[in-house]
Order: structure tokens, then C-alpha cells, then sequence
């Protein structure tokens, strides 16, 4: 299987709360590292972690294998899929537009992002990257 995956869950598995198998093939846009980066900030300023983990956390994220693609038809997908909901920024589409060409479904842990996605790709809950 192939699935798109996004930051919320790119944490998970470097953290290691998520192990996957080793026939999955992950999908990402090339925004999801400093989306990554954003989340793991939030977390040391809210307390929830310490800077050495989240530095940690983002060097194994960057050595997790991850097909990363930003090329021209996905962009374009993704303006036209936001222009179509109108929705106010790119981040989103970006998700959905690289599961919607690129992979099965999309792996997601946030909601906000299960919400939008659901209508457009198949959703599936990180768990599933655990699954044969």
C-alpha cells in the first residue's frame, strides 16, 4: 500500500509511537519537514516536550524513508482543490492533492485534516501503517 501521509503523523512514527511495515510505501508533499518543525516547536513551548527530544525527534524524521513530491502536477492539484472548496491556504490541499495522485489513502491523525480530506481521498487512521 501507499499512503500519503502528513506531519501530525510523520511525528508519530519518529517518535516511534508508530511502526511501519516495511511493504508500505509513504508519500508526502516537501512542506511536511517544517510542518514537522512547527508541531514539535509547539510542543517544547506548551511544555509537552523538551528541545533535545524534539531535535531528536526531527533527525529521525528525517531519516524515516519518505517519498517527497512537490512537482508541478501536484501543486496544480492542490490550487485546484482549494480553489473548488475554497479554502484560504494551500497546506491542506498539499496533503490531499499528493494522496489523491500519489497513494491509497491518507494516514492522519488530525482531524481538522481528516474533515476536509474525507470527501475528496480515502482517510485512514495512523494504526493502518502498523497493518500488512
Amino acid at each position: 500500500m501507499r499512503y500519503g501521509i502528513d506531519a501530525s503523523t510523520l511525528l508519530l512514527i519518529a517518535s516511534g509511537d508508530r511502526v511501519v511495515v516495511p511493504t508500505h510505501t509513504l508519500v508526502a508533499p516537501n512542506r511536511i519537514l517544517p510542518d514537522l518543525l512547527e508541531l514539535l516547536l509547539a510542543e517544547v513551548r506548551d511544555g509537552s516536550r523538551d528541545e533535545k527530544d524534539a531535535l531528536a525527534v526531527h533527525t529521525r524524521a528525517t531519516e524515516t524513508k519518505i517519498r517527497l513530491l512537490g512537482d508541478r502536477v501536484s501543486r496544480r492539484t492542490a490550487w485546484n482543490l482549494a480553489r473548488e472548496h475554497d479554502w484560504a491556504e494551500l497546506r491542506d490541499a498539499e496533503y490531499i492533492s499528493v494522496a489523491k495522485l500519489q497513494a491509497d489513502a491518507l494516514a492522519t491523525a488530525d482531524p481538522r485534516l481528516v474533515g476536509l480530506a474525507s470527501t475528496i481521498v480515502t482517510v485512514v487512521e495512523p494504526a493502518a501503517l502498523s497493518q500488512v
